[in-house]
């Protein structure tokens, strides 16, 4: 079988799951409005629970809760026999996923959550199944063609529950007005964290500042430079960026100044600057099209005003590397 066979049999798959997620428009009905009421009210945690590849898909979407900030674990109805249905309280909601609502290992569950009291969101595709039945809110799946060659392989089911599940996620974070800040508490390493970085996440601050009056020399300037170790000075006059010297500026001037030179006659008077508030990544676009390796930042509010602009930090090309920004 040649390259092309894969290529269009891979194609014919990811056809038929295409055409088949549509009818997730089927699911948008009453019974989904409730369920989005039920969880937006919730006083305790949300737990999924489901059994094989449901299962899978459950504990995908109960991650997907925990990491916007709304409580949730995944509960395997297998494991719930021996001790695990402990861990859900009366205030909890549970949202069970079962393509075919009839596996035997849901049973138990279904009865301590209707014992207890224990509101349920059951997910399955037959309305007199089990799991259905026992629920208190009942969302039915359409039926798919699996997209495999037997049609019995979970492929576009699975697809369909993961796409259900990834709605209520997120017709559920939009209602509780989620934002890029809150998402970033919530992941503060990795590629997504990173991405979400602003400048006041990652500037120098405080004593680590090369700072100085822009009365004093070049000597005094030379010794805060050689401390801060970050290549440049900023001067300040009455608390307010007056200007920049960088290194650079004192290897081309060096050698024609005297160590009691004013600093006022080559520093830079108009620095770039950013506002806090900006990407991380942003402010390294601008230091790679500048050739800088420094930029000054300065608060929102003052990020367009021409003087006294008070300085808040520092970001360097160092502290962008350290954090995994390239």
């Amino acid at each position: 079988m040649n390259s092309n066979n894969y290529i269009n049999l891979a194609k014919k798959a990811a056809n038929i799951q295409i055409q088949e997620l549509k009818k997730i428009n089927k699911v948008f009905n009453s019974s989904f409005v409730k369920a989005i009421d039920l969880i937006l009210n919730c006083k305790g945690k949300v737990v999924f629970g489901g059994i094989g590849k449901s299962g899978l898909v459950a504990r995908k979407i109960s991650a997907t809760f925990s990491s916007v900030g709304i409580p949730s674990f995944f509960c395997d109805p297998a494991q719930a026999l021996h001790g695990d249905m402990g861990q859900i309280e009366k205030n909890d909601i549970l949202i069970i996923f079962s393509y075919s609502g009839n596996t035997s290992e849901l049973a138990n569950m279904l009865k301590y959550a209707n014992r207890f009291r224990i509101k349920i969101i059951g997910v399955a595709s037959k309305p007199d199944s089990l799991l259905l039945k026992a629920s208190d809110i009942k969302i039915l799946l359409p039926k798919v063609k699996e997209s495999d060659v037997t049609g019995m392989v979970p492929t576009s089911s699975t697809s369909l529950t993961m796409l259900l599940g990834d709605c209520l996620a997120t017709t559920v974070i939009s209602k509780r007005k989620f934002s890029k800040e809150k998402f970033k508490l919530f992941h503060p390493g990795g590629n997504i964290g990173n991405s979400l970085l602003l400048a006041k996440d990652i500037m120098i601050t405080g004593k680590k500042l090369p700072i100085i009056n822009f009365k004093k020399n070049l000597g005094e300037a030379l010794k805060v430079m050689n401390q801060k170790k970050l290549g440049i000075v900023i001067l300040l006059k009455n608390q307010y960026i007056a200007g920049l010297i960088t290194d650079g500026d004192l290897r081309r001037e060096i050698k024609f100044l005297s160590r009691k030179t004013n600093l006022q006659k080559f520093m830079t008077k108009k620095p770039l600057t950013v506002n806090e508030n900006m990407p991380a990544s942003k402010a390294l676009a601008i230091m790679n099209e500048k050739k800088i390796t420094s930029l000054l930042v300065v608060a929102d509010k003052n990020f367009n005003k021409k003087n006294k602009v008070k300085l808040k930090g520092i970001i360097h090309i160092h502290s962008l590397l350290q954090y995994g920004l390239k």
